[in-house]
């Protein structure tokens, strides 16, 4: 039987789901299932979501793994806390040290754009704080299908044939990457829609991390190989750089937007982009979605939030201004102000001195979860450690060798990082957690699909699956297929490049949870992904 699995000539969009019990909103419908599965074990919203993204990592190789970092806004008992899982650089490392190796800027792959892992100790320290269940008992569902096998889902398999099409050619001839092809393609060629895979190393992993709470990771054998793999290929990081390794709590960061609160993780996330832009976006009234001045509007406070995150985000220790700027009345009605009639270039005000998953939980007690990870570009940095299955993300690409950049490789330093959980409450009640993957699509994506909700009342269905855009760089704005061409002519003429995509695989996949008052959950996930709400 022969067919295209992203064939969809009918397309007929999803509908919200509703449960009193417990749900759970993912990517792939196998750990979906994984979640609802933990949660009718009498496990809570945070055993789900680590159940959950421990088979993500198992099930969707494409888009994260056991070598990358993860974020998470928890509500637990009508208490809100942040937990930032992003590992630091090496120790080692340096900008004169790459330089003198004749590098002008950081590579996407290999060991140079390594940085530690937080993913594994983000699991440990969320079930230590919060779980019910053993690690033990949590990552069982993803121990099965790494060592008993999964079909490859619609999506990730288009994913899976185009990054390693994509890869191969960059990879091959070069030893390094030998565990990478023996691990992730069949004789070089790319795992198909409904296929089998096998992970017997990674099944190997996730049952050290389960028995030993992370530590195997960070301090026992898998640590050892990491810094011998690492040694032996020219990488800089160490067991030290992972055995010193610990994850952050963090109080969320939010703006006031029309009577909700928007809830992000603070620097060195990029969530406070989103924040930037409604906190802009704000000080205009919208009436409809379409519209060209609506658009233009979102385009401009885009564009401005942007450049102002780019100019001043960085590892929290190493900014040189105080974020909280940006979350201020002050700053939304400055930058407000600034908006014309047309399109202008983007550029950083001067504030005051002073690429993934994601997922969301709701258990039975009303405790939810809003949580991501990833290992940032497609596979990662190519490197995966023999024997342990382990992709290593390439999130140090994003530092820069220019000394003078806010984001200038320095030792155990985190870089501006994309993935961001997000939170809605009012009046100091939770509301949901929701997301969108992608890359630095994410904040953008965060939000529209916040426009849509509280703007312009759409259900959560369809908040995500109505036509996106994005910005890309300049004045220059994608939009999806299915965006009306007036549109985009009523918005050339006021100055953007507008560049209608082919598809819609750049513009992210979103799940959303919202609370209502007589506690059932209504959720929600977008018809560009291959996942499901699973519920009870």
């Amino acid at each position: 039987m022969k067919f295209n699995a992203m064939d969809q000539p009918y397309q007929l969009s999803r509908y919200s789901v509703t449960a009193q019990h417990g749900m759970v909103c993912s990517s792939s419908a196998l750990a979906s299932s994984a979640g609802l599965e933990i949660l009718k074990k009498g496990g809570n919203a945070v055993d789900a979501a680590i159940a959950v993204a421990a088979v993500l990592t198992v099930v969707e190789p494409v888009s994260n793994g056991l070598g990358g970092d993860a974020f998470a806004i928890v509500w637990m008992k009508d208490k809100m806390a942040g937990l930032n899982a992003s590992g630091y650089s090496p120790k080692e490392i340096s900008i004169d040290k790459l330089k003198a190796a004749g590098y002008n800027k950081m590579p996407k792959h290999g060991w140079l754009p390594v940085t530690v892992p937080g993913q594994p100790k983000a699991w440990a320290a969320l079930s230590k704080r919060f779980g019910r269940l053993s690690l033990e008992d949590v990552l069982a569902p993803a121990i099965r299908y790494a060592e008993e096998g999964y079909p490859v889902s619609a999506v990730v398999s288009v994913l899976w044939d185009k990054y390693v099409r994509q890869d191969s050619k960059l990879f091959k001839d070069n030893p390094i990457f030998d565990e990478w092809f023996k691990t992730f393609t069949k004789n070089g060629e790319p795992y198909q829609f409904g296929e089998i895979v096998k992970f017997k190393n990674h099944a190997k992993t996730l049952r050290l991390i389960a028995q030993s709470n992370a530590d195997a990771f960070y301090k026992g054998e898998i640590a050892d190989q990491i810094d011998a793999q690492s040694k032996r290929d020219g990488g800089f990081i160490r067991k030290e750089d992972l055995a010193e390794y610990d994850v952050e709590w963090v109080d969320p960061i939010h703006v006031s937007y029309r009577g909700y609160d928007v809830w992000e993780i603070p620097p060195n996330g990029q969530g406070i982009v989103a924040l930037m832009a409604l906190n802009i976006l704000k000080n205009f009234e919208f009436t409809s979605r379409d519209d060209t001045d609506t658009v233009h509007k979102q385009f401009e406070a885009m564009k401005m939030a942007f450049s102002d995150a780019y100019a001043t985000v960085t590892d929290s220790k190493d900014m040189k201004v105080d974020y909280r700027y940006y979350l201020s009345d002050e700053y939304g009605k400055k930058r407000a102000a600034e908006i014309t009639n047309q399109a202008q270039q983007p550029k950083p005000v001067e504030p005051p001195k002073s690429g993934t998953v994601y997922l969301c939980t709701a258990d039975d007690e009303g405790n939810m979860v809003s949580y991501i990870q990833s290992n940032y570009m497609d596979f990662g940095s190519g490197i995966v450690i023999e024997d342990y299955g382990i992709a290593l993300q390439n999130r140090g690409h994003d530092f820069s060798l220019d000394p003078a950049s806010i984001n200038a490789l320095a030792p155990r330093k985190r870089s501006y990082h994309t993935i961001i959980p997000g939170f809605l409450t009012k009046d100091g009640k939770a509301l949901g957690p929701f997301g969108v993957m992608g890359g630095y699509m994410q904040p953008q994506g965060h939000v529209q699909v916040m426009m849509n909700l509280i703007d312009f009342h759409l259900n959560p269905q369809m908040c995500l699956d109505a036509p996106r855009w994005q910005w890309k760089e300049g004045i220059r704005f994608d939009v999806e297929p299915d965006v009306p061409e007036a549109l985009i002519e009523a918005l050339k003429k006021r100055g953007h490049q507008m560049v209608a995509a082919e598809n819609k695989l750049s513009f992210g996949r979103a799940e959303m949870i919202l609370r209502m008052e007589n506690g059932v959950y209504i959720g929600a996930c977008e018809s560009r992904t291959d996942g499901s709400v699973a519920s009870y």
